[in-house]
């Protein structure tokens, strides 16, 4: 009978030590931390509890042409829809008690080069029509937020004070190198300034058939420019000179042949840095891509503002990744808005994935406070998708841990 006392204690003292274990892991957890005193949320920025809460923000302050020109997609846009409808296809597939989930590392190397996170700021046009110097104010975002950035250029002042990125590539249409020369100027000039990689971007050598903007008379111009040009009446102030998207404009021969895959492979031999196709869709095209020596892909729809009807990134996704065979890095961007969309991206073999409208949102509400908050939103979202599905570590992910729909 006393044996039975003593091991009915030690099995009591047993539980309670396993309760008080409990306690102080749920006191630890992150869940917890997620949460914020009601003192701490007096600034506004801090009350957004998604991206799509800047959106309304974004949309409510911008004029709406601005709008327009940053929510639009081309024709029909049914590519724009799909680029967000088609996520719902996936359907993620945790694994439990196989990884360690109690600290989260949401860090990638790319190139070399390692990422606080796989989601980095895409090259987005425009900005001035959103907040003035955009550019410049999402490159000291992207160094504050340790996110990688494609930059258009005009941040060299930025990069010159030490408050820009910490990696960033630069945008080209490679259009601008006619000769081996050139190009190699070009790529030892951005190297010198910091540059970690060349963007190359494939599907704009055409303008597109916007027709939200054409139906508001939208200059394209003042979006590089100084914005939307309004009078004391509220009125679009117009120059002789000015260009508005129009319709039914067969388009113009181009003084110069627009490049070609030899044009990108002597870009490749010209510079030390990587060079990365950006608007594959294909198998084939990813195949050339690593034929001709690139150095990774960049699976794009040009966020549906470019030729329509060509489905979903993430649908595209798969087809590239096996095209690649693990030979380059496939990177992804388009219709992303969720932890869980970079979640499954990551699942079906992107290395990384770019934000386009969602920084901007955050960049037309609140500057660039505002897309470090996207960011941080974005990247704690991953985060906690990552622990709950069952993994801790972005090499843990891999395709089980999705399915698609049929």
């Amino acid at each position: 009978m006393i044996w039975f006392l003593k091991c009915d204690m030690v099995s009591l003292m047993n539980r309670r030590q396993a309760i008080l274990k409990f306690c102080q892991f749920v006191a630890a957890s992150p869940l917890l931390k997620a949460d914020r005193k009601y003192s701490d949320l007096a600034d506004p920025l801090l009350k957004q509890a998604n991206v799509f809460d800047f959106a309304k923000l974004a949309r409510a302050k911008l004029d709406p042409l601005a709008w327009d020109y940053l929510d639009e997609g081309s024709d029909d846009e049914v590519s724009l829809h799909a680029n967000r409808t088609h996520f719902n296809d996936i359907v993620i597939r945790p694994h439990f008690l196989i990884n360690d989930v109690s600290t989260i590392d949401t860090s990638v190397t790319l190139f070399g080069k390692k990422l606080t996170q796989p989601i980095y700021l895409s090259i987005t046009g425009g900005k001035n029509c959103f907040i003035p110097n955009g550019e410049q104010e999402t490159a000291l975002a992207a160094g504050t937020s340790n996110s990688m950035l494609i930059t258009g250029g005009g941040i060299n002042n930025i990069l010159s004070a030490g408050k820009g990125p910490k990696v960033w590539w630069q945008f080209t249409t490679a259009a601008e190198f006619r000769t081996k020369n050139q190009m190699a100027e070009f790529a030892e000039r951005i190297e010198d300034q910091g540059c970690s990689g060349i963007s190359v971007t494939v599907d704009i050598y055409h303008v597109s058939h916007r027709e939200r903007s054409m139906h508001n008379g939208l200059v394209r111009n003042w979006c590089q420019d100084k914005g939307i040009p309004r009078n004391e009446r509220g009125e679009l102030v117009y120059k002789p000179d000015d260009v508005l998207w129009t319709a039914g404009d067969v388009p113009t021969p181009r003084p110069f042949a627009t490049p070609k895959w030899d044009t990108l492979q002597r870009l490749r031999e010209a510079s030390r840095l990587p060079v990365v196709v950006k608007g594959v869709m294909t198998a084939e095209d990813t195949e050339l891509a690593v034929k001709n020596g690139m150095s990774g892909v960049i699976v794009s729809n040009h966020g549906a503002r470019q030729l329509d009807q060509v489905g979903s990134t993430i649908e595209a996704l798969p087809e590239c990744v096996q095209a690649a065979g693990g030979k380059i890095p496939v990177l992804v961007d388009g219709g992303f808005r969720r932890g869980t969309d970079v979640f499954k991206a990551l699942a079906l073999g992107a290395t990384a994935v770019g934000i386009g409208r969602p920084y901007l949102w955050g960049l037309a509400a609140f500057g660039q406070s505002g897309v470090v908050r996207i960011m941080d939103i974005l990247r704690a979202e991953l985060a906690a998708d990552m622990g709950m599905a069952g993994t801790g570590k972005i090499s843990e992910i891999n395709r089980s841990f999705v399915r698609i729909r049929s």
